[in-house]
């Protein structure tokens, strides 16, 4: 069975609007721009995200995308003053799903990395990002709404990759940390071609 016949058995009921997810909620973010001309959209990046670290309340998370955070709110927020990042997805701990760039548009969520013999992977990656604390345990609903968004990008992109930011950016990031179960994401795509970073 090819990737191409796998995916479309595992295929979800999903839509697309352009590069724009139908049944994710949408938050557009003002952080992205254009991708590289003849950009190959292959890899899969999965982060984590708490703000502030530990909470569950998504808001800050909204706000930080959005560029709407109240830099004054929280002593943490003080070292972050003025970044400007993004992530195309966000998936809550109740598998709620948002989407604040365009896929076809480049977001702001790997930084300096390299992954599949290339540098620079926000160029031609997908960011999504876990709320939750790196290290710490994700919820069923995220593992769910995660495995349904892979196969929904696998219907428009030519996914190949599935990589932690801890493996693009190694020594400077560690999400989504020892918490994340990368052995239960893998096995829900056995045969279909995807590529997933070494683990336990």
């Amino acid at each position: 069975m090819t990737r191409t016949d796998a995916a479309a058995r595992n295929a979800p009921s999903a839509a697309w609007r352009g590069g724009w997810l139908q049944g994710a909620q949408r938050c557009a973010s003002p952080h992205h721009g254009p991708r590289p001309a003849g950009a190959c959209i292959d890899l899969l990046v999965v982060h984590s995200i708490s703000l502030p670290p530990g909470s569950h309340d998504a808001l800050a998370v909204d706000q930080l995308f959005c560029g709407t955070l109240d830099w004054d709110a929280h002593p943490y927020y003080q070292a972050m003053r003025g970044l400007q990042v993004s992530a195309h997805f966000f998936i809550e701990r109740s598998g709620r799903l948002r989407q604040y760039v365009d896929c076809d548009r480049r977001a702001w969520h790997a930084g300096a990395s390299h992954w599949r013999g290339r540098d620079g992977c926000n160029d031609d990656s997908i960011g999504v990002e876990l709320h939750g604390l790196e290290g710490e345990r994700f919820e069923d609903a995220q593992y769910r709404r995660l495995a349904w968004l892979v196969r929904a990008l696998m219907q428009r992109y030519p996914l190949r990759f599935v990589a932690g930011h801890e493996h693009i950016a190694p020594g400077r990031k560690s999400d989504p940390g020892a918490g994340f179960d990368w052995q239960r994401l893998q096995g829900g795509f056995a045969g279909s071609g995807l590529y997933f970073p070494p683990h336990r």
